[in-house]
């Protein structure tokens, strides 16, 4: 017999366990399950960011990513704060460094002050060596409210408060609507909902599909592979140092972050995965790579971006390039001085006509809500996002 609860959450990410605490508050009575696949929660994309508290300088005013991302860092700092959860709001700098780029960074200030940013300062050479005296360029922004935060340790202080039960090693097979309720079926049992939410992050594509949805987008993986910097280059960066974002993508470029630990990392670079699971010292799935290729909209997407694309991979391939890219930043950066360091597997929504969906997306059925993207800053805004998803989960 299956058990039965008011509410069920597919996925244990940051996304998932914020939309079911969500749940919970505004149901207290209800009974909730959280199915996470792993044997443990946040083991993907939660787990393997960058670690950065994002300010919401970035999106179009009065968008739904820009309301998010700005409730959500405000929420997330508390969060933190009252959980004794590590992070440190330390600023950073966005850096132009042509003429370009400085037009760029001039509509970004617009956009900071639309979104209500607090204290950003637009700064010309010079003017920012307080506070990164090794960092080149022609102007910047200094945004006070971006910092970091230790994720991984937030994911688990969710789930460990989560009334409802958060069952790990519990990977979807099916998925039915019966009866007026759903139907769950796992590896390790079934469960029965009244209404479920799933937030599968790289495989939110195949748990719609299982639900019998059709997504009108594909899940293409997208590996971004960091460096660490040591010796005498480890103390050229303070804080947090990005270039001007390239409009085309939604990617945010090779930045330097000074981490949690104290460890500065340099990127990520973004490269098609080979697999959804494709960390650095995995193993490639051919066969998972043989439907990327085959996903409608991919090799729109490639041959669209054919340039960047190849630099991209070629550059991920030598570290000595990827240290001159990153040298544009910091040029007394010293190319031995960059180590290998994680990676992490982007789950990058891509439309049949080869888009990348730089949104949130979500899918409606009957009683249900799948979460198809779910973009940076996911971690940053992940409390206000699973109030939003809670709330239409119950319209």
């Amino acid at each position: 017999m299956a058990e039965r609860f008011d509410y069920a959450v597919i996925g244990g990410g940051i996304v998932g366990l914020a939309t079911a605490t969500a749940l919970h508050e505004r149901h207290p009575q209800a009974s909730i399950v959280v199915l996470e696949a792993e044997d443990r929660v946040g083991r993907h994309q939660s787990g393997h960011n960058s670690g950065v508290l994002h300010s919401g300088l970035y999106y179009a005013p009065g968008s739904l990513k820009a309301r998010l991302c700005v409730e959500g860092r405000r929420r997330m700092v508390e969060f933190c704060e009252d959980n004794g959860i590590a992070h440190r709001v330390t600023g950073k700098l966005v850096v132009a460094l042509d003429a370009r780029e400085v037009d760029r960074l001039r509509k970004l200030h617009e956009r900071a002050n639309a979104n209500g940013l607090a204290g950003v300062r637009w700064l010309e050479r010079g003017e920012w060596y307080d506070i990164e005296p090794h960092v080149a360029g022609r102007a910047a922004l200094h945004v006070p409210e971006a910092g970091v935060a230790d994720f991984p340790a937030v994911v688990r202080r969710l789930a460990e408060k989560l009334p409802g039960e958060v069952r790990t090693s519990w990977r979807v097979t099916s998925i039915r609507r019966r009866g007026g309720s759903w139907h769950i079926a796992g590896e390790a049992g079934q469960v029965e909902a009244g209404r479920f939410v799933a937030c599968a992050g790289l495989q939110s594509d195949r748990v719609a599909e299982m639900a019998g949805a059709t997504p009108p987008v594909r899940i293409v993986p997208f590996r971004g592979e960091y460096f660490s910097l040591t010796g005498p280059s480890e103390r050229l960066v303070r804080h947090l140092v990005y270039p001007v974002p390239d409009p085309r993508f939604p990617f945010l470029g090779v930045h330097f972050t000074r981490r949690i630990d104290g460890t500065v990392e340099v990127g990520p670079n973004a490269v098609p995965a080979l697999g959804r699971h494709h960390y650095r010292g995995a193993a490639p799935d051919w066969g998972e790579f043989r439907e990327t290729l085959r996903t409608p909209g991919f090799l729109r997407l490639a041959f669209r971006y054919v340039p960047t694309g190849t630099a991209e991979i070629v550059r991920s391939r030598s570290a000595r390039l990827y240290g001159r890219a990153a040298s544009r930043l910091v040029p007394a950066l010293e190319t031995s001085d960059l180590e290998p360091a994680g990676a992490g597997v982007r789950a990058q929504a891509v439309t049949p006509d080869g888009r990348l969906v730089d949104d949130f997306s979500l899918l409606r059925q009957e009683s249900a809500l799948h979460v198809l993207n779910a973009p940076s800053p996911a971690a940053t805004a992940s409390l206000a996002i699973g109030d939003h998803i809670a709330s239409l989960l119950d319209d």
